[in-house]
């Protein structure tokens, strides 16, 4: 017979944390949210940290290129989504890598001889109000000038008139030589008073542009994640199906974290894919894998095939109905308790320290910060980020309020058959997931402030000024109905929800 589990399957809605010593220094401003990524040894430090423990699941409705350079802005990361021909998946990854502060290649050129009229339209096609004039109108031709929409009136002046009419001539640019350093170039910036610093090479070709709203960006973001070379950090979803042609192009477009994308992780596909790309590409990428509800399939996935960091959920997410469609998965409260208690066997039987990602299950900002009091080192969300002005849907208004599309990766509208094919016949049978939609509640930053702002205060609360004091000084009670009831308002009249009033 089947083997029962004693334990019952518990959700995070169950707990509450009780109230640790707040001490002087118990202050936000003290707080660190820095969470490691990559798995490592003893004392030595992680080879990546995020700033704040929050990534996004690797989806079609949430994870696009300016979801991922929002996020990486604000100290986070996102997971570009694996279902879509490899080649554009490369594409986003290298359009995020590209878009850094500090030396930006110009994808927005022009030639001299263009009319104004293609200004307008290269303005309207890229966003980019700042154009580059070079002798062929490439990124690197021979720089003649600059033109911005200041320089005419595009309902005033005549449309057809020549670009070099309009532009700053070269001799009138401030501009700097190939070899500036970043510091060097915000200086000229600041000392010529411009908003835009060409960076030409010996022979007076456009090499890389400096903004000023790059290097205010920078500062407004204090946490921003960056690489080695100040460009942002980004992650890619990959499957176990077609991971030897997908990965290779992945890390070549600059992916600096691959996560298997799995509803259930703890298989040999997903050992023996991440034992290749680590024996072909050794440390130059964080590898992390996934999702398991129990401490045997992460302790599989951190030993047997060695990967960084492990997710934990099966069935959680709001879109997701694997649990009634298949049976399998775990409470994601228990989830996470058991494979957090085998992380910390296996860091006191090997010293190897594996962080453990909670995905799936967050229903609000009180559950991110149970999870996190759980012993989750970060979590994955994707309804939250899905939400946010910045996730790739386009709005869509319903009695009146506006909406986005979202769907899960297990829904037939993903088409991500290989996500769940266990065999040849790459078509999907039944749904694993749902397609609905869900409100617009604001940008990625201002969603993130306020679950920051709450996270660091209840952190301030028992008494820590980082996540790993955090989860050694939570202290957690089981809840019970009433006392749930008793949790919320009562006896009281909410005038914005229970009546009407006549202005």
């Amino acid at each position: 017979m089947a083997k029962i589990i004693p334990d019952v399957s518990r959700t995070f809605s169950e707990y509450l944390l009780l109230p640790g010593l707040t001490k002087r220094d118990n202050i936000p401003s003290n707080v660190s949210l820095q969470a490691p990524l990559a798995a490592y040894a003893g004392a030595e430090a992680p080879r990546l940290c995020i700033n704040n423990p929050f990534v996004t699941a690797s989806m079609q409705a949430v994870s696009g290129v300016e979801m991922a350079i929002s996020l990486a802005r604000q100290g986070c990361l996102a997971f570009i989504y694996c279902s879509q021909p490899i080649d554009r998946q490369a594409s986003m990854i290298s359009r995020v890598k590209t878009h850094k502060a500090g030396f930006v290649e110009s994808d927005s050129n022009l030639k001299p001889e263009d009319s104004l009229a293609d200004a307008v339209a290269l303005t309207r096609r890229s966003g980019h109000s700042t154009m580059p004039v070079t002798h062929d109108g490439s990124k690197n031709g021979k720089f003649l000038g600059i033109i911005t929409d200041k320089d005419f009136w595009e309902f005033e002046d005549d449309l057809q008139a020549r670009v070099s009419e309009f532009m700053t001539p070269k001799e009138s640019v401030v501009y700097g030589d190939s070899g500036v350093s970043l510091h060097e170039a915000n200086s000229l910036l600041r000392k010529h008073k411009k908003e835009c610093l060409p960076v030409l090479d010996q022979d007076g070709c456009l090499q890389a542009l400096v903004f000023k709203k790059d290097y205010i960006d920078h500062r407004r973001n204090p946490y921003e994640l960056l690489d080695s070379k100040k460009r942002l950090v980004v992650g890619a979803g990959i499957n176990t199906h077609d991971y030897k042609e997908r990965v290779p192009a992945l890390l070549e477009a600059g992916a600096d974290v691959l996560a298997f994308d799995s509803s259930d992780g703890y298989t040999e596909f997903q050992r023996d894919a991440a034992l290749w790309i680590r024996e072909k590409f050794g440390d130059r990428a964080v590898i992390g894998g996934g999702n398991v509800v129990s401490g045997t399939g992460f302790r599989y996935l951190a030993e047997e095939a060695g990967l960084d960091f492990v997710k934990v959920g099966i069935g959680g997410g709001s879109i997701c109905i694997t649990r009634e469609q298949k049976g399998i998965g775990r409470g994601q409260a228990s989830a996470l308790l058991n494979v957090v208690a085998e992380r910390d066997r296996l860091y006191n039987d090997t010293g190897r320290y594996v962080p453990v990602c909670s995905d799936g299950g967050l229903a609000n900002d009180t559950q991110i910060i149970i999870a996190l009091a759980m012993g989750a080192d970060f979590v994955m969300m994707g309804r939250y980020f899905a939400m946010t002005n910045e996730s790739p849907t386009p709005k869509v208004s319903i009695s009146g309020r506006m909406y986005k599309p979202y769907w899960g990766e297990g829904s037939n509208r993903a088409r991500n058959w290989q996500r769940y094919a266990l065999d040849d016949e790459m078509n999907l049978k039944f749904e694993e997931g749902i397609d609905g939609y869900v409100p617009i509640v604001g940008s990625v930053k201002d969603v993130l402030d306020v679950t920051i702002v709450k996270l660091r205060s209840t952190m301030c609360n028992i008494g820590a000024l980082n996540l790993k004091e955090f989860r050694e000084k939570a202290v957690l009670t089981r809840i019970s109905e009433q006392s749930f009831i008793e949790a919320g308002t009562s006896n009281v009249v909410r005038l914005d929800r229970d009546i009407s009033l006549d202005v």
